[in-house]
């Protein structure tokens, strides 16, 4: 026999609305009752209708996440463990928009119309144009961004972004300080508009470069199995090795020391390497790398949503969190 919201009421020791409460408005009741009503719902097997729910508050209890990329990847991975944090535990779901591709981007922005059931909208990691704008404001919901391009000027009601210019900036100085001259950066082939924090922090690297004198060489790669091989065999190939290699990120930084190791070369000794994000086994590696926090920018980016949804006032609608230099053993002052 189906349990009932009274049946959980009554396990409870709580009244009926204080059930309803802890499910459509878990603010309001205290984290004591609300975890004895939950105790007793999971007993029972008890769930509260989300239609219901839905209809009571007039919001659809969903928001959609536009995302650029493979969801594997350390960076995409933690923001949305950040997100599913804080918003779990508010009785959202979360509706993911994998834009791998200006197709499946196309594909989104066509089907828009009918997919107005959301609370808000979070992008993460691309370039928006201007009618795609005009879009997602048609929806009528908020629009936060994650390291996305221009968010104020792009007309984002709140955003979050991790400095990527001063991250980059901090890699290069970190290099040449260290006596380096002949340095190389290796990127992906992402879409630009699709990626573009990758791009801002390729942009500031090479400027910044520029400006004492340095002129990387620059090594492109798929983001295919066998891509930090392909990248391995274009460095071989070159007429000299570089001194130190920057990597758009610690996913291709950590592969490239192993590889470069077991072809003969001695890290930091022969070649210094530096990564970016302070991901998963950077610490254990010993990887000198920039440090950025996604899951902290998600649980940020969450609480700007909840509050805009509530139509409350953002103090700070637009907030930038800061890199790190994270010096550790793979690089090294130049040997002469």
């Amino acid at each position: 026999m189906k349990s009932s919201i009274q049946d959980v009421a009554q396990l409870a020791h709580v009244s009926i609305s204080t059930v309803s409460r802890s499910f459509t408005r878990p603010d309001l009741v205290s984290k004591a009752t609300r975890d004895k009503v939950m105790k007793a719902a999971d007993e029972l097997n008890f769930s509260i209708s989300r239609s219901a729910a839905a209809l009571k508050t007039g919001r659809a209890l969903r928001i959609a996440v536009l995302i650029s990329g493979r969801l594997n990847l350390w960076f995409s991975s933690s923001i949305m463990e950040g997100l599913n944090e804080s918003f779990h535990d508010e009785g959202y779901d979360i509706s993911i928009y994998q834009m791998s591709s200006a197709e499946e981007r196309r594909a989104f922005f066509d089907m828009l119309p009918v997919r107005r059931n959301v609370d808000a909208v979070i992008v993460i990691s691309f370039d928006i144009d201007s009618n795609e704008i005009r879009q997602l404001r048609s929806v009528d919901v908020p629009i936060i961004g994650i390291n996305s391009s221009l968010p104020e000027e792009r007309g984002f009601n709140a955003a979050v972004r991790i400095d990527d210019k001063q991250g980059s900036e901090l890699a290069a100085r970190h290099l040449i300080t260290l006596g380096h001259r002949d340095i190389a950066h290796i990127r992906t082939d992402r879409e630009v508009t699709l990626h573009f924090s990758v791009q801002g922090r390729f942009d500031s690297f090479m400027t910044c470069c520029k400006s004492n004198g340095v002129e990387p060489r620059v090594f492109v790669t798929d983001e295919g199995k066998n891509n930090i091989s392909k990248v391995v065999t274009q460095l071989l190939s070159s007429d000299h090795m570089p001194t130190a290699i920057a990597c758009q990120e610690d996913g291709i930084a950590i592969p490239l020391l192993f590889q470069l190791e077991r072809n003969g070369f001695t890290i930091p000794n022969d070649i210094s390497i530096i990564g970016y994000d302070d991901s998963t086994y950077a610490r254990d590696l010993g990887l000198t790398t920039i440090r950025q926090t996604p899951v902290e920018m998600a649980h940020e980016a969450a609480r700007m949503t909840l509050a805009l949804i509530d139509k409350q006032p953002l103090d700070e609608p637009f907030k930038t969190f800061p890199a790190q230099l994270i010096v550790r053993s793979t690089t090294a002052r130049l040997r002469h």
